[in-house]
């Protein structure tokens, strides 16, 4: 008779609409700021063909991970896909590249937190709402998922329904003269750099794998929240980003962590009670995703503890709440300190790099295991399979390229410390078979 413990286990709460609300509220603060750092070294022409090009990938990946997500429904995510069609190392590169992406994500949201509120109320210091937004919300996190989700799917409502209303008060302003106006200044070159910009449209939304263990029937509900979120997302983005360049002189918004209130003040004169309506709940998109990281940066170092990777108590869930409670507050240090040290820029180029190659990996999963393991029950399988994997993976090859090429020095950063880690891994001998445990299939 086996005595020992199980291991931890979450709650299973979730619902297709939970799931489109996570999806979109992970990813919808993209929208309101971070693209458009893009401008500047693309013009509004070239980060309009990047942003279709990435456009492209998310398209090609969502397809391909979410026959992933509901064969290996897990809290791990990418991590437990790589585990189990790599091995240990393989695990090991998905996981350390999903928590840079989930751990430094959060802090750049929360710089443009600070960033809104500043604008409206210039007394008040962005670091001091950067850093209050990480307590709030932790707490709220604390609470369950359920309570989570809920708040998820009011805010990510309230943010979807603002960028609707932003786009109707500013199409009539819309110039096709000042989107045209200098439109690629750096050429071909420039739409590579603006790369990592594009991915911020989208980035996170692969962070619903993370709350997979937490979904009632994952291989009905996970394809639905997927494709619905990704559909209401590339509406948003592609919106957005041109009725937005043909307000005034692009220029202007290139290099702020705020364009539509700023937007909107061209539009409609800084005198105009929208605009500050608008820079006061345009507070919610930024909410829902930072809200939405946070989730996610937990379950995944959760599903690390739990596996071995990081120390064990970080996998505790909390009795009364089932949350884990150690993962929500680790994540949260890493990220108060980012708010210490970094830059918004910089913040997001070092989580798009941990993206960019976590899909690299979790797209060499899917063709591994299709290999190894070709009677795995796939609930939903990819859509033109070989192509839409293979594009993806091209377009996150070209990607990674352009952000290590432009961001030389922080890509140094990336790799050598996931070099330095990896070595410490196998040296400790923790990279055979069997230590790593938990990467079962979730039914």
């Amino acid at each position: 008779m086996n005595d020992a413990a199980p291991p931890p286990a979450l709650k299973k709460v979730l619902r297709p609409l939970h799931l489109w609300a996570i999806a979109v509220g992970l990813v919808i603060s993209g929208e309101y700021f971070g693209w458009n750092y893009g401008w500047a070294v693309s013009g509004t022409v070239g980060f309009l063909v990047a942003t279709l090009l990435i456009t492209v990938l998310y398209v090609t990946f969502i397809f391909s991970f979410t026959e992933l997500t509901t064969a290996i429904p897990q809290a791990g995510g990418p991590f437990a896909y790589a585990h189990r069609a790599l091995g240990p190392v393989g695990g090991f590169v998905a996981g350390y590249a999903t928590l840079v992406e989930f751990l430094f994500a959060p802090p750049a949201i929360a710089f443009a937190l600070g960033s809104y509120v500043h604008f409206l109320y210039p007394s008040v210091p962005v670091l001091t709402t950067a850093l209050g937004s990480y307590v709030l919300f932790i707490g709220i996190n604390l609470l369950g998922i359920k309570e989570s989700a809920l708040f998820s799917l009011v805010v990510t409502l309230l943010a979807v329904a603002e960028l609707l209303v932003f786009m109707g008060l500013v199409a009539p302003h819309f110039k096709a003269s000042n989107f045209l106006a200098d439109p690629m200044p750096f050429g071909a070159a420039g739409v590579f750099a603006a790369l990592p910009f594009a991915i911020w449209f989208y980035l996170a939304i692969e962070g619903v794998a993370m709350v997979a263990e937490e979904v009632q029937d994952p291989r009905r509900t996970i394809p639905i929240g997927y494709t619905y979120g990704l559909v209401t997302l590339v509406f948003l983005a592609l919106g957005v980003m041109v009725l937005t360049g043909g307000v005034t002189n692009w220029h202007r918004l290139s290099d702020i962590d705020y364009p539509l209130p700023e937007a909107l003040s061209y539009a409609l004169g800084k005198g105009s009670p929208w605009t500050k309506v608008f820079a006061s709940i345009g507070l919610f998109g930024l909410v829902a995703s930072f809200h939405g990281t946070i989730i996610g940066y937990s379950r995944q170092v959760f599903a690390l503890a739990r596996a071995g990777y990081l120390p064990s108590f970080l996998a505790r869930v909390n009795p009364r709440f089932q949350t884990p409670h150690w993962a929500l507050v680790a994540g949260g240090v890493v990220g108060c300190i980012s708010l210490l040290t970094g830059t918004t820029d910089k913040l997001i180029i070092l989580s798009v790099l941990g993206a960019v190659l976590m899909y690299l990996i979790s797209l060499l999963s899917l063709f591994v295991l299709r290999r190894k393991e070709p009677n795995l029950a796939r609930p939903f399988v990819t859509p033109f399979y070989p192509w839409f994997p293979l594009v993806a993976t091209i377009l996150s090859v070209v990607s990674l390229g352009a952000i290590m090429y432009y961001n030389w020095l922080l890509s140094l950063v990336f790799f050598v410390s996931l070099a330095l880690l990896l070595g410490l891994y196998v040296a400790l001998g923790l990279a055979k078979p069997g230590v790593a445990v938990s990467t079962q299939e979730s039914s």
